[in-house]
């Protein structure tokens, strides 16, 4: 949920990038981080574990401003693996919207399946309902000669028919017009419940 800097003038909102192990969800953070200018964002920080969880803000000049307040955005990562259960759990906590980020390999769809029914459990202990959330279905590594087919995939990790898109988070693609679209919505939903 979103909070107020009255201060500062600022409403904070926190991005989960969330996906099975390997996905590319820090990749795209890292993306995100080094393609952000200015003096607007922290530092990238990164768990002391191998959980690989990693954090930083930043406050994006492409978005106008909300009510006089200046938005800035916290996003995280969540650990891949299965047993860092706990984290995920806390990292979402407080989440207003939700980057899902899956992995095109044909081998990784019963991990992107888990994944995601991981995500709505864990959304569902919180009282919050995926079908509610700004949620953002990224199908990363589209440049794989063997990928899963897109229509597949979407009807197996999307029957909400949320937005999405293909990226290659490697090199960039996508990554960015990725986050300005949760973004958006994001902040679409906060003037709608506000």
């Amino acid at each position: 949920m979103s909070f107020i800097n009255y201060q500062n003038k600022e409403i904070n909102f926190k991005i989960v990038y969330y996906g099975p192990a390997q996905s590319g969800k820090t990749t795209c953070l890292e993306y995100l981080f080094e393609k952000t200018k200015g003096k607007s964002k922290s530092k990238m920080i990164q768990q002391e574990s191998n959980e690989r969880t990693l954090f930083f803000d930043f406050m994006p000049l492409f978005l106008s401003d909300v009510d006089g307040f200046k938005t800035r955005f916290h996003l995280y990562t969540v650990p891949g693996q299965v047993l860092y259960e706990d984290s995920r759990k806390l990292i979402l906590k407080g989440v207003d919207g939700i980057v899902f980020v899956a992995d095109s390999s044909v081998d990784q769809m019963e991990a992107n399946l888990r994944s995601m029914e991981s995500l709505q459990t864990n959304l569902t202990e919180q009282g919050i309902s995926l079908e509610k959330v700004p949620l953002l279905i990224q199908y990363n590594k589209r440049d794989l000669p063997l990928g899963a087919n897109l229509e597949a995939m979407r009807k197996l990790l999307n029957p909400l028919k949320k937005p999405d898109s293909e990226t290659v988070a490697l090199k960039g693609v996508g990554v960015f017009e990725g986050f300005s679209r949760i973004a958006k919505d994001v902040i679409r939903d906060y003037a709608e419940n506000t």
